[in-house]
């Protein structure tokens, strides 16, 4: 089996020594330097140059390097009726659950206004907490988890997705006829969406005028879903009291981005869930592994929903 690794930048020595020795009779080349790629039956990818996927006219399957598989299917040059698979980790799901968690539990116990507190030298017992119902967008594996442990945690959570769900275990609303009672109900939202066509810019002005008065939002997902523009008005009209950010229509973000000096905005570059190659290049082993033997691959996402 002929593999392509093409992750521009992106050291790729553990992904490619992981999947040899868990993957036998594997043949794995790295981008640039790939030979025949119309022998090439497989290709890994992380944000590739666009269009290079027509070099590769014998393709049998793709593998995202990620959870993520926009910057794949964004791509217009993307091969028709190729599966592409994505990476499903149980360290990627423990470690954004744990960074929405924070967000969560910082808005509850008003830990942004005890620190300012403290910078003040001032001590105010009052109003130790902020009484939470917790929304999260984007109930798949890693959404999923994220309502498992905050209702574990005695919060009361609602979901939201783009299609209806049979025997979801928590309160759920879907589209954009449920949207609003959605918003109704949360002033905490988890933004965990993929992106697609329908949710680009979803997080928007109308959004934010519909939420509860200062709502905190929390986005882990893509910066795309965010207008962000629009999240500064929001912040300044009181929509949404604060934010905790984790990704950005561009990256790094820029020096002279607004965001910088926000103080109603706190950002992480982009590092609420990192793939581990340990963790994550085991899965796309098992896969070629699966399509050397005939087996069906695991995690093939739906391409006409983009998740």
């Amino acid at each position: 089996m002929n593999i392509a690794i093409i992750a521009p930048g992106r050291d790729v020595t553990v992904w490619k020594e992981t999947i040899e020795k868990e993957a036998k009779g594997v043949n794995i080349q790295v981008y640039p330097e790939i030979s025949s790629p119309e022998n090439v039956d497989m290709v890994m990818l992380w944000q590739h140059p666009k269009g290079i996927l027509k070099k590769f006219t014998n393709l049998k399957f793709i593998s995202s390097m990620g959870a993520g598989v926009d910057h794949i299917l964004n791509d217009p040059y993307l091969p028709e009726g190729i599966p592409v698979a994505r990476i499903k980790d149980e360290k990627l799901t423990f470690s954004m659950t744990n960074y929405v968690v924070m967000g969560v539990l910082n808005f509850h116990r008003r830990l942004s206004h005890f620190q300012e507190n403290q910078k003040k030298k001032r001590w105010d017992m009052k109003n130790p907490e902020i009484d939470v119902k917790v929304g999260v967008m984007g109930v798949g594996a890693l959404g999923g988890d994220v309502l498992d442990k905050l209702s574990y945690m005695g919060f009361d959570v609602y979901g939201y997705g783009n299609s209806p769900k049979e025997d979801f275990p928590f309160t759920y609303f879907h589209g954009k006829e449920g949207l609003k009672s959605f918003l109704d109900k949360v002033n905490v939202i988890a933004c965990l969406l993929p992106l697609t066509e329908q949710t680009e810019g979803f997080l928007n002005s109308d959004f934010f005028e519909d939420c509860q008065k200062g709502t905190y939002l929390i986005n882990v997902a893509r910066g795309k879903h965010l207008v962000e523009e629009d999240l500064i008005k929001a912040l300044k009209k009181g929509h949404i009291s604060g934010t905790l950010l984790d990704v950005y229509s561009k990256e790094p973000l820029p020096k002279d981005h607004p965001f910088w000096d926000n103080e109603k905005i706190t950002m992480t570059p982009h590092i609420a869930s990192v793939t581990n190659p340990l963790a994550a290049a085991p899965k796309i082993a098992e896969n070629c592994r699966r399509w050397m033997e005939g087996k069906p691959l695991r995690n093939v996402v739906n391409q006409e929903k983009g998740y």
